[in-house]
């Protein structure tokens, strides 16, 4: 099995010295192509950090990081920048849309950074953003949107150009039962296509039917993985999943 990203014995401290926070401790991860895989736990656990770190946000103090078979934890500057901007997509606690920019225009903001031409860059974003329940809302600017669709326009921008690798903090926190059901499906659907793989950390246990597998954390360790033999993208015609898990040993 191939790995769209491979963590191995690595930790991430911060601080230093009497004030040093050990965030992750020895951590071992695989991310398969063609799955979603969900990250879960309590707060505090390291979720986020260990997402941060497989996406080059932050920088781990210590093992191995392989992201699409870089070493992205040896990777900076442009070098880092680049291989970002082309290959992952981000979702994010905090959406940063530009308030100057319309919600088509922000979530078109990857392909334009590429250089491809404006128009045909903010109509594919405003076609995903159709496909989200916002086709009355492409043109409206940030401060005229809820959270719930700021949400979903940083959904746009993190799939617009189609990522290999798609990171997502805590996706549906801002969303109610129907919308974060859509947007899980939308994740699922990237998930599953040759080449690709996408990450989610989430406490919302309405969603974890569409995760291929979930990775358990506690006290900056993975504790478990289990395996889910169905996922919510091959949930059954009453709208619900028959999960076969399968524990993972570490």
């Amino acid at each position: 099995m191939s790995f769209a990203a491979e963590c191995r014995a690595v930790e991430k401290d911060f601080g230093s010295g009497e004030t040093r926070i050990r965030a992750l401790r020895s951590v071992d991860l695989e991310i398969p192509f063609g799955e979603l895989t969900m990250l879960v736990g309590p707060s505090g656990c390291g979720k986020t950090t260990l997402l941060s770190v497989i996406a080059g946000v932050l920088n781990a103090t210590g093992g191995e990081v392989q992201v699409l078979g870089e070493r992205i934890d040896s990777l900076a500057g442009d070098r880092l920048v680049q291989f970002r901007r082309k290959n992952l997509g981000f979702v994010f606690q905090q959406f940063n849309l530009l308030p100057a920019l319309t919600a088509a225009e922000n979530a078109a903001i990857p392909l334009l950074a590429a250089g491809l031409p404006r128009k045909s860059s903010v109509d594919r974003a405003a076609q995903l953003l159709a496909e989200l329940g916002m086709e009355d809302r492409v043109d409206a600017y940030p401060a005229q949107l809820s959270g719930g669709q700021q949400q979903r326009v940083a959904f746009a921008r993190a799939l617009v150009h189609e990522p290999r690798l798609l990171v997502c903090d805590e996706p549906t926190s801002a969303l109610d039962a129907e919308t974060g059901h859509q947007v899980m499906e939308l994740l699922a659907s990237h998930a599953v296509r040759p080449g690709r793989a996408t990450i989610v950390v989430t406490h919302d246990n309405r969603v974890f039917q569409f995760a291929d597998r979930i990775a358990r954390m506690e006290d900056g360790r993975i504790t478990g993985v289990t395996v889910n033999r169905m996922s919510g993208a091959n949930a059954s015609p009453t709208g619900h999943s028959h999960q076969e898990n399968e524990q993972v040993n570490l």
